[in-house]
């Protein structure tokens, strides 16, 4: 893990800094995110083709689609249960101890291209603008919680079989693909991080939207930096230009909501059942919103692209810089995810892809050093 980012790696980890983008923010729900599915074999569609057919998959975004039956929806209402219903622990009689940090890594790299999203259109082979799937090796169009539950991993912990997939990045007609695994942090968005739990099995949303104006990209709750690239910082847009240097890269940050309703795995938006902290009146103590009471982990993006120089030709697939979003389909291990929910995010330490923090090196490690459990 590298430590020299150790101060920027947690927006919410300060209750001031959360109190500010929260009022900077509105909480209304955006509508149904842009993604869609086909199979891995669909990476074999040129550069050149998938540029040519972008505009008309993103056209496919102009309005919400309808939830559809398949897979974990077989009566097509766009609501996904969750059984048994969960509800949030009490609150405490007090915080617990200050801590900075309360985190650990996801480090996966991506591992395919499609026209695919199985949370937005699930079924539908091609039915959405190209994104880039890291994660499970199996993500498609048709994958389900236990399609990817008996799939394979790229991520560093195998046990992690969870889909992440974003818009891809193209620089003109060539596809710019991340390199190496790339940072996905597991972290506590709340105040009192002793109540974070486990995301539950199937657990599936997207966020941010392909539609979304600058204005709304900007001023997400999920914003952190934005786009960087050398010193240029929190960028709507892809800055104009990056030093070109071989040691530079794209890079960009977005946190997703963290506070689940207890209630359903999926919505028809895919985005009700989620929300982000709220700061508590007359505190700066960040918590879960009455709706969402249940504290769960929050992710974060903190992607890196192989561009510098110019980046005038830059775009996503989903259209201009500010309609990055994200999708994400748990399906961890349980009993590994609550290994490092608990030893890393609940026990207050910032851990790498092991559940290790080397600047606690007596409190151990979560899992060994095949990234499995003991």
């Amino acid at each position: 893990m590298a430590r020299g980012s150790r101060f920027r790696s947690s927006t919410y980890g300060s209750g001031i800094l959360v109190a500010a983008a929260v009022l900077a923010a509105s909480v209304g729900l955006a509508l149904p995110q842009a993604s869609a599915g086909e199979a891995p074999q669909k990476s074999s569609v040129s550069a050149v083709q998938a540029d040519r057919a972008a505009p008309a998959a993103h056209s496919k975004h102009m309005a919400p689609a309808a939830p559809r039956a398949f897979g974990d929806d077989p009566d097509g209402d766009g609501y996904i249960p969750a059984v048994p219903p969960v509800t949030a622990s009490p609150p405490p009689a007090q915080m617990p101890p200050h801590r900075y940090f309360h985190e650990f890594q996801a480090n996966c790299s991506q591992t395919h291209t499609a026209p695919d999203d199985p949370i937005v259109y699930p079924g539908q082979p091609g039915a959405s603008h190209d994104h880039t799937f890291m994660g499970n090796r199996t993500t498609n169009a048709k994958s389900t919680t236990a399609t990817l539950d008996a799939g394979t991993s790229s991520c560093k912990a195998p046990a992690d079989r969870s889909g992440y997939w974003m818009p891809s990045l193209y620089n003109g007609d060539q596809k710019i693909l991340p390199v190496g695994p790339q940072t996905i942090y597991y972290k506590s968005g709340v105040t009192d991080y002793t109540s974070v739990r486990p995301f539950p099995k199937g657990l599936r949303f997207v966020v941010g939207s392909p539609m979304q104006s600058a204005e709304e990209f900007r001023n997400s709750k999920g914003f952190v930096e934005g786009w960087e690239c050398g010193d240029s910082y929190f960028n709507t847009e892809f800055p104009p230009s990056c030093p070109s240097r071989p040691d530079v890269q794209l890079n960009l940050r977005f946190q997703a909501p963290s506070c689940w309703d207890g209630k359903n795995l999926d919505t028809p938006d895919h985005k009700a059942h989620m929300s982000y902290p709220v700061v508590k009146p007359g505190t700066n103590d960040n918590m879960c919103p009455s709706t969402h009471p249940v504290a769960l982990p929050m992710i974060e993006f903190k992607m890196a692209w192989p561009v510098n120089g110019d980046t005038s030709k830059l775009r996503l697939a989903s259209g201009a810089a500010h309609t990055f979003h994200y999708d994400f389909f748990n399906a961890w291990d349980d009993a590994t995810l609550k290994a490092l929910v608990n030893h890393c995010i609940v026990g207050g330490l910032q851990c790498d892809a092991r559940g290790y923090d080397e600047t606690n090196p007596d409190r151990g490690a979560a899992l060994n050093a095949n990234y499995e459990l003991p």
